[in-house]
């Protein structure tokens, strides 16, 4: 059942990984996508044209979301597209892990620029062209409940994120828009696959209630829901979905 029809979905960061199960998905049910990239131009039209084989209605949209200016022509740039927004899932996001030592202020600043201004940002931008009766789902990390070495800038950004969820819960509420976040655990994407051993990987399978890792796909399904009019009565919340990760 194609339940998103007619709506506007933007999914930054969806060239790949879990942005792109999200915008295949979405496309699925019937809402016309954004692709957002930042310089993968030639994967995020791989997702269109995928989209486009399968009926559904896509564009790509480069824009960099660590600069308020990238933000902007986002939104500007898909309401040229489609008319309006109904739909803003902030998956971009950026992790450089390092121990507290040999982390440079660049390292720093990269991340907070796209993970926690981005968002932010986006979420100002949908506050001003999204449909009331929207939707926005920003994107965390079940890291946080962990004590895991040189992921301390990370998982502040992630921090971050769960708390502008929280407080722009009733900002959005008038305009019966909700806004919450997913805290995906370990995911079998390039972004975690990255300089990880197979012992390594092994061990953090051996972290979660089902011994395996999540596919792109467990948290495209749980976006379905929380973009969904069933999810109406959740909003500032931080959904771990993470198989009983610890």
């Amino acid at each position: 059942m194609k339940h998103l029809k007619g709506k506007v979905a933007i999914i930054t960061g969806s060239s790949r990984g879990i942005g792109r199960s999200i915008a295949e998905q979405l496309a699925d049910l019937g809402a016309k996508v954004v692709i957002n990239y930042s310089s993968s131009s030639g994967k995020a039209e791989d997702v269109v044209e995928g989209i486009h084989q399968k009926g559904g209605e896509a564009v790509a949209i480069r824009a960099d979301l660590s600069m308020v200016s990238g933000v902007e022509s986002l939104f500007t740039k898909t309401i040229e597209a489609f008319g309006k927004v109904d739909i803003l899932i902030n998956n971009a996001g950026l992790m450089i892990t390092k121990p507290l030592a040999e982390v440079t202020e660049a390292d720093f600043d990269k991340q907070f620029a796209v993970n926690v201004k981005g968002t932010f940002f986006a979420c100002q931008q949908a506050m001003k062209y999204m449909e009331d009766q929207g939707r926005i789902v920003n994107f965390s990390t079940s890291v946080v409940g962990q004590m895991f070495p040189a992921y301390s800038v990370y998982t502040g950004t992630k921090g971050a994120i769960e708390q502008f969820t929280r407080q722009l819960a009733k900002e959005f509420g008038p305009k019966q828009i909700t806004i919450n976040a997913v805290a995906p655990g370990p995911v079998n994407t390039e972004l975690f696959n990255v300089g990880k051993t197979e012992q390594q990987i092994e061990g953090i399978k051996k972290m979660n209630a089902f011994g395996r890792l999540g596919e792109t796909e467990d948290i495209a399904n749980v976006i379905e829901f929380l973009v969904s009019e069933k999810s109406q009565w959740v909003t500032g919340q931080t959904l771990r979905v993470n198989g009983g990760f610890i």
